[in-house]
């Protein structure tokens, strides 16, 4: 005689074991809202600071690029570089690494002039020379070679704190012929103006 098998018990779940999922306590109300404030904070560190500094720099660069349009502006001149085919053309190799570069351009149909100034170390200022076809020895001191006429147009005054020294560098035509003042206030950075002119 066959006795009835018993159908086994359901499996009753035990007590949670302390290292299972099941054994964290619920997370209440306070803490999640702590918790995800604390998420939001740390995501806008992350993004809102490094895009806020871009910001400033962007707007301080604007800034200073407008300070120097209406600085020149009210001369004549232009900040900025003069293009590579001008500076070809009128023969006026500007060192690289120059800064407070300006310049200004006529023409007319006897003479076409380029007006150039830059801040340049004395390095710059030896190789231009020499890229012009002169040198920092043939500089005379207190020659201002530039003519008021050319002053004015530009609005350049060589009377500031020196000492102050020039060249003529004459060539036939058509190569251009510079007239260049060397302000050496600054000992380790002249400050150069030039203007080159040539017959069509």
């Amino acid at each position: 005689m066959t006795v009835p098998r018993q159908p086994s018990p359901p499996d009753v779940p035990g007590p949670p074991g302390p290292g299972s999922p099941e054994g964290r306590r619920p997370e209440d109300r306070r803490h999640m809202i702590r918790r995800r404030w604390l998420t939001a904070t740390i995501i806008v560190l992350l993004i809102g600071v490094p895009a806020g500094y871009l910001l400033i720099s962007a707007n301080q660069s604007r800034d200073s690029g407008r300070d120097k349009e209406k600085k020149y502006s009210a001369t004549g001149l232009t900040a900025g570089w003069p293009s590579k085919v001008q500076r070809r053309l009128y023969d006026v190799p500007v060192p690289p690494y120059s800064a407070e570069v300006a310049y200004y351009e006529t023409n007319n149909w006897r003479t076409s002039r380029l007006y150039v100034q830059f801040l340049t170390s004395n390095e710059g200022l030896e190789t231009f020379l020499e890229e012009t076809g002169t040198s920092a020895r043939r500089l005379k001191k207190d020659d201002i070679t530039i003519s008021k006429r050319d002053q004015k147009v530009v609005g350049w005054e060589f009377t500031g704190p020196g000492p102050w020294s020039g060249i003529t560098h004459d060539q036939d035509d058509p190569a251009p012929t510079q007239d260049i003042v060397v302000n050496r206030s600054n000992p380790d950075h002249p400050m150069v103006y030039v203007v080159s002119r040539t017959t069509p």
